[in-house]
């Protein structure tokens, strides 16, 4: 390691010290200053450092009159089991931001149970958004288990499936899906599931206490189109058919049925666990989305949203 890379660590290191006194221990800079033995400005420039380089992650952990309204509305109106809502930033045109930090303190509030429970996971940029700021711990006593395959169309690993690093994350014991997300025919479909390393992973996903999954848009910039699990012939016939949103490959209409044929026959995803004995979270927000969101949560596909303001007054309006 060269003299440039260890000081660059020490500053690091200086940085997240400074980040914890802060944030954690409420130390004022002055106090910092002292304890790290620099000053004022300094301390000041390590705090900074700490949350610009991504070593400190601020979760804002008060109630806001308008969010929980608008989740109390939504609880009622579509007979919701979980809802949250996080606030809209006007400047911002993530669909990632608030989302994901939201999904991955309610991911870790139910790892933090000492009694054994059944995670199950879907796919997709928010949910791996939401992965990255879970925070590392021990979960021995858990099972995670994919809903959808870990297999690109060029044959790499699928860049969205989560389960990998969820699992190194929280040390537990991992169930993946070692199959493409779509096949390439009914028939190769129903060889790849029931091959008997397959059905573990089928009966924790059936049997799981609670599930967190994405929601899809199937508009021109269609996750599954833009990421090459479905070609243009194929959106488009799901788009003619009345297609609105996807669930880990499962397109549906407005009505949320599931379309018949086209792709959702060669879907090698397990079906969404029982949302009459289970919880399955949907996380999404976006004008895109809007259709598949309310399709989802009108036809009780999920029982469980964390959505944004906008998202979430659209749907009251909707």
């Amino acid at each position: 390691m060269s003299v440039r890379q260890e000081s660059g660590n020490a500053r690091h290191d200086d940085a997240a010290r400074a980040g914890w006194l802060y944030y954690v221990a409420g130390n004022t800079q002055d106090q910092i200053a002292a304890k790290l033995g620099v000053s004022r400005q300094s301390a000041q420039r390590l705090v900074s450092l700490a949350v610009s380089e991504g070593l400190v992650k601020v979760r804002l952990d008060h109630p806001i009159a308008n969010c929980l309204d608008l989740a109390a509305k939504l609880t009622a109106r579509f007979a919701l089991d979980l809802c949250e809502v996080v606030p809209s930033d006007p400047e911002s045109g993530s669909t990632t931001l608030g989302l994901a930090e939201a999904a991955a303190t309610e991911i870790e509030r139910r790892l933090k149970s000492p009694d054994p429970i059944v995670l199950a996971i879907g796919t997709g940029r928010t949910l791996k958004a939401a992965i990255e700021q879970l925070t590392p711990m021990e979960c021995p006593q858990h099972k995670l288990v994919s809903l959808t395959g870990n297999i690109a169309p060029d044959g790499s690993a699928a860049y969205y499936n989560v389960i990998f690093t969820m699992a190194d994350t929280i040390k537990a014991r991992s169930f993946p899906m070692p199959l493409p997300v779509i096949a390439s025919s009914p028939a190769e479909r129903e060889m790849l599931l029931s091959q008997p390393m397959i059905q573990p992973a089928l009966t924790l996903a059936a049997k799981a206490d609670v599930t967190f999954v994405g929601i899809g848009d199937l508009g021109p910039k269609a996750p599954l189109y833009e990421d090459g699990f479905i070609t243009d012939v194929e959106l488009k016939a799901l788009q003619k058919a009345g297609a609105v949103g996807e669930i880990v490959g499962w397109a549906f209409d407005r009505d949320g049925r599931l379309i018949d044929g086209i792709t959702n026959d060669r879907v090698a995803s397990a079906p969404l666990p029982s949302r009459e004995r289970s919880l399955v979270v949907a996380i999404a927000m976006g004008e895109r989305k809007l259709p598949g969101v309310l399709a989802a949560v009108t036809r009780r596909l999920v029982n469980g949203l964390i959505t944004d303001e906008n998202t979430a007054a659209a749907l009251l309006a909707a």
